[in-house]
């Protein structure tokens, strides 16, 4: 009778498993929209940022002194990562560049996805060409 019991207890652990299993899939779909939302809140608020100044001249000054202190910190970023920023690529490559180090895939396989287990090999590759 015991060996029963013991058989139908694992069979209920092993049903809670994967239910919890299930559970943590479901939470972990949820924390990486809701990064992926933060992300896109963040530049739209830097964006509505950048046109509020514009139409702000008095704050003309704030914006270019904390514009030049955001590219010196990318620069430096950069030299961190190895890119070089006097690329003459072109903008776009350095928005691709921006959107990868903030995390983001830009390669063709997983385009616009947030990055959740570091560098990704194809992002990298099309970065070097």
């Amino acid at each position: 009778m015991e060996k029963k019991n013991i058989f139908s207890q694992f069979h209920e652990l092993e049903a809670n498993m994967g239910d919890l299993h299930q559970e943590i899939g479901t939470l972990k779909l949820v924390v990486k929209e809701l990064l992926e939302e933060n992300q896109r809140l963040m530049m739209e608020n830097q964006q509505l940022r950048r046109v509020l100044q514009q139409e702000n001249p008095l704050q003309e000054q704030q914006s270019e002194t904390q514009a030049k202190s955001e590219q010196d910190s990318q620069e430096a970023e950069e030299a961190s990562e190895g890119i070089q920023p006097d690329n003459p690529v072109g903008e776009g490559y350095d928005n691709l560049a921006r959107l990868y180090h903030e995390g983001f895939h830009i390669c063709n396989v997983y385009y616009g996805h947030l990055r959740t287990e570091g560098d990704c090999l194809f992002c990298l590759s099309f970065l070097n060409k």
